[in-house]
């Protein structure tokens, strides 16, 4: 039982209804203090407890339930106090009273409340301006916006709403005094408590916000008799609620073991790999969290490489998981399973997430779903009075939902895998990013294709890298054809955050050359180290020619070349640019080869459609002997787009592609020849790689590409490009040797193009650097904190221009991304008897069949994207339909409705889904 000489903390309320019953303001405070310890002992890393330790004389664990146990004291205000008629009677009877607050004094947020009462009483108690700066941020944002220290002259303006008169302040320090007590913390002897990483403030304050919403879930009934509040109670009820969420750490043990051979022993095959025993003793040798870049060829093993070397940093630095993020969403379910795979070797039953598609809907979520709920986070005050986008943000009460139990939950899991977004969402001044940083601070970070992000999304790469460098995350990025200029700019961002300074020296890392090359740079050591290791094979030749293809030509010309190439049999990838040209492309080689020949590939397949044509690729052009692989076919043709670039493990004999800037070109000649296999496997005419590059011509003066290719990469790089397959063209490229000097001479400011075209290339030059500063300048609104902010110590004023909630993936692509923005839909049908699945299953008069777990993993199968024409439209008149609203996955899902032939009209275009072509568009005149 808590002492209460006063008689406040008997009447003060902190939930009207929890359970059916008032909760007084202390007993959810040691709620949330006894969940807090829960997270310490059970969830956060040893790396994270080792930095607050370090703050606080190893008091770490009282110090963060203390910060989650203060939360909510700012409840004890008028502003909240008044906010239920009846409860407020009994706190005004004890002599707490106020005036009749205005509008604005009612407004006033008890998270801002809060904020100035810690920092009254802890300044009482003699804690430093220094730290307590850094407390009250955490206070102020449990609602997930970091508010500037204008709140303190807010309350000053608006004493009736914070507390006007002795006897308030009195009752306020008692609030903060019984949290303290119950948790045995003398607050004075804490005092030499000093600063931690900023980082780790901004994972605190997310660990703090999840304290906050699992002691408002079901289990925390309201407790309305101060005799009955005690700490030891709030234990219980914590020890239950934590144990239905099934929520954990990582891999157990903080401690690095060496073992002989760690690939192998991971992944139950051959030795290691040159690149890959390397990786694994870089990552042995780094003397702190560090950045690791590895740059192999294709097919060299990089993922299994990044694998155990994350494991061995995780293991030295004290980590216990992996993010592992990808550039669509179409290469994140392959990487699933090779990560669920390896997971399991290191751990068996350690939880892996995939933050997106097909499995959302697996079997334990959803038993989680219907054994836990939550009720009441905060009836009162939604909106953050400072922040900006109001009433776009989801409300309190359906965030949990989301992060525990739903679409967000494996940002919170110890091993996840999902396209790049995630993490570059972490460096957004976005509502509740800190959740993001609470989940990423306990794990290594791994990015693949880093090559892959342009101008505008490495700005939220590279902010991304100073907060992990700042929090002292390793990081590993992977890349086949990595510019040196883009290497020095990822190391640069991450010695930034580590150093907390503008000005860093890297020009050690931009001196190392040789191919493949791993870089380590480390966040107390300006010398990188460097391991070039030999490539898992020999540099072969690659015949490079060209097939003219005029911007209106149709693509008889690819398939006269590969009725010609494939006339003994064989497999061929034919990758365009956009999906038009994919889809004219296999509907004119279906006239000319059977149906199990050809397979079509790309985004505007639904993505259940979408997962079981990949599989069924991956499959047939796999590795011999891999444990999926199907029998070869003896010929086959896959089109697709850029979905089979990168992370899309197959090989093909042959590859017909589009122009692409040269990077991405290197990319999809990854996808021919890439296993070892008995040369008697492919055709006599096939054995030597051979890449042919359409989607161009140069028959004029000046080369064509399509509108499509250019709107996609631009006129400058596919000139250079260009110039470079021109001069291949009939000889060809040593792989991988030719690598690194023909990445260098598509990005280096060399004047390449012949004399005819140098006038053309001079201005598209121009228009792209023009371009790029562009991009550049508009993604620095939006970025967490910039360069310009580098050096500050705590998180005051973090959501100063907050630029609100980002609620789904559109949302998260529309600010991360470039270009224009694009939304998904779900195809369902109707008839007259109400809604069906595409597959035809009834989902009723108003879409409520997805209480159904089976039917609703058939909706959500049926997402697909629209083309950018349609975004403005789609966002506008498609909603959800009514019997989602209590779906915390489809919720936010905009259905499109098609009628009985699959079709209907959206924005003046006629859409009409074909099983076998996806979704075709007309534009109405």
């Amino acid at each position: 039982m808590v002492s209460d000489p006063t008689g406040a903390l008997a009447v003060l309320w902190g939930k009207s209804n929890a359970g059916g019953r008032q909760n007084l303001l202390v007993q959810h405070l040691l709620d949330s203090a006894a969940v807090g310890e829960l997270i310490w002992d059970f969830y956060l890393a040893p790396a994270v407890k080792r930095h607050l330790n370090d703050s606080c004389d190893e008091q770490g664990r009282v110090v963060f339930a203390l910060l989650c146990g203060l939360h909510d004291c700012g409840k004890a205000v008028p502003a909240f106090q008044c906010k239920d008629e009846g409860l407020s009677q009994a706190v005004r009877r004890i002599g707490l009273v106020w005036p009749a607050l205005n509008a604005e004094a009612r407004r006033w947020h008890h998270s801002c409340a809060g904020a100035v009462i810690a920092s009254r009483v802890l300044s009482a108690n003699g804690w430093s301006p220094e730290v307590v700066s850094w407390v009250w941020p955490v206070i102020a944002g449990h609602h997930g916006l970091i508010p500037s220290d204008e709140i303190f002259a807010v309350a000053r303006r608006l004493r009736n709403a914070q507390g006007r008169g002795g006897q308030w302040e009195a009752a306020q320090d008692q609030v903060v005094m019984a949290v303290a007590s119950a948790l045995d913390v003398d607050l004075q002897r804490l005092s030499s408590i000093r600063l931690p990483r900023r980082g780790i403030q901004l994972a605190l304050s997310g660990a703090v916000i999840m304290a906050d919403w699992i002691a408002s879930g079901e289990h925390f009934v309201g407790v309305h008799h101060i005799a009955d509040v005690s700490m030891s109670a709030a234990r219980m009820r914590a020890s239950v609620a934590w144990s239905l969420l099934d929520l954990r750490g990582g891999w157990a043990g903080d401690s690095y073991v060496p073992v002989p051979d760690l690939v192998a022993a991971r992944f139950g095959r051959r030795p290691a790999r040159p690149v890959q025993a390397a990786a694994v003793t870089l990552a042995e040798q780094m003397s702190a969290p560090c950045l690791v870049v590895i740059e192999a060829p294709m097919g060299e093993g990089k993922t299994e490489a990044a694998l155990a070397a994350a494991e061995v940093l995780g293991r030295r630095f004290g980590h216990n998981g992996v993010f592992v993020g990808l550039p669509t969403q179409a290469t994140s379910d392959p990487m699933f399973d090779r990560v669920l795979a390896w997971a399991e070797a290191v751990e068996p039953g350690l939880p892996v997430g995939l933050l997106h598609g097909k499995r959302m809907f697996n079997s334990r979520w959803a038993q989680l779903q219907s054994q836990v709920r939550f009720v009441g986070i905060d009836e009162y005050g939604c909106v953050d009075e400072y922040a900006t986008g109001a009433g776009r943000w989801v409300k309190p009460d359906q965030a949990p939902p989301e992060w525990f139990l739903g679409p967000k939950r494996g940002m919170l899991m110890p091993v996840a895998v999902g396209t790049v977004d995630h993490l570059l969402h972490a460096a957004t001044r976005t509502k509740h990013v800190m959740l993001r940083h609470a989940g990423l601070a306990n794990r290594v970070v791994v990015i693949d294709e880093v090559h892959a992000y342009d101008v505008y999304m490495s700005q939220f790469l590279e902010e991304a890298l100073r907060w992990l460098a700042d929090a002292g995350v390793p990081v590993i990025l992977l890349s086949a054809t990595l510019a040196p200029g883009q290497r020095a700019a990822l190391a640069r961002a991450y010695l930034q955050g580590a150093h907390g300074t503008r000005e860093v020296d890297t020009s050690a890392v931009s001196a190392i050359t040789g191919y493949p090359v791993i870089h380590g740079v480390s966040v107390d050591d300006p010398a990188p180290l460097c391991k070039t290791p030999q490539a898992w094979r020999s540099s072969a030749p690659v015949t490079v020619r060209v097939v003219q293809e005029a911007p209106k030509d149709g693509p008889g010309a690819v398939v006269d070349l590969l009725a010609d190439e494939l006339s003994e049999g064989g497999c061929a990838l034919v990758i365009r640019n956009t999906v038009g040209r994919a889809q004219q492309t296999y509907q004119a080689l279906k006239k000319v080869m059977r149906d199990d020949e050809v397979v079509l590939l790309h985004g505007r397949l639904t993505v259940g459609e979408r997962a079981e044509r990949t599989a069924k690729v991956l499959s047939l052009l796999a590795a011999p002997g891999a444990s999926d692989a199907a029998a070869r076919p003896a010929r086959l043709v896959v089109v697709a787009t850029q979905i089979a670039e990168q992370s899309f493990d197959v090989d093909a004999d042959v590859l017909v592609t589009d122009l692409a800037p040269v990077d991405l070109l290197l990319q999809r000649i990854g996808r021919i020849h890439r296993h070892d296999r008995p040369a008697t496997d492919r055709p006599a005419g096939l054995r030597r790689p051979q890449v042919v590059v359409t989607g161009m011509t140069t028959a004029g003066t000046v080369p064509v590409f399509p509108s499509g290719s250019e709107f996609v990469y631009g006129r400058h790089m596919l000139l250079r490009t260009a110039v470079l397959v021109q001069e291949a063209a009939g000889e060809g490229w040593s792989i991988p040797a030719d690598v690194p000097d023909l990445v260098r001479r598509a990005y280096g400011e060399e004047d390449i193009a012949p004399p005819q075209w140098r006038e053309l290339a001079a201005e598209a030059r121009k228009q792209w650097v023009a371009s790029e500063g562009q991009r550049q300048g508009a993604a620095a609104s939006f970025l967490l904190c910039g360069e310009e902010n580098l050096g500050t110590t705590n998180l005051v004023g973090l959501h100063g221009r907050a630029t609100g909630d980002l609620p789904d993936d559109d949302a998260v692509a529309a600010v991360v991304r470039d270009g224009p923005e694009t939304v998904e839909v779900v195809l369902v049908r109707s008839n007259r008897s109400g809604y069906l699945t595409l597959q035809g299953s009834s989902l009723g008069p108003n879409g409520d069949g997805v209480s159904n777990p089976e039917i609703a993993r058939s909706v959500v199968g049926a997402t697909l994207r629209l083309p950018p024409a349609l975004t403005a439209t789609a966002k506008a008149d498609l909603k959800p339909l009514p019997g989602w609203d209590g779906s915390a996955w489809l919720r936010r899902s905009r259905a499109l409705v098609l009628d009985e032939d699959f079709s209907t009209l959206l924005g003046g275009h006629r859409l009409t889904y074909d099983a076998d072509l996806g979704l075709l568009h007309t534009r109405l005149r």
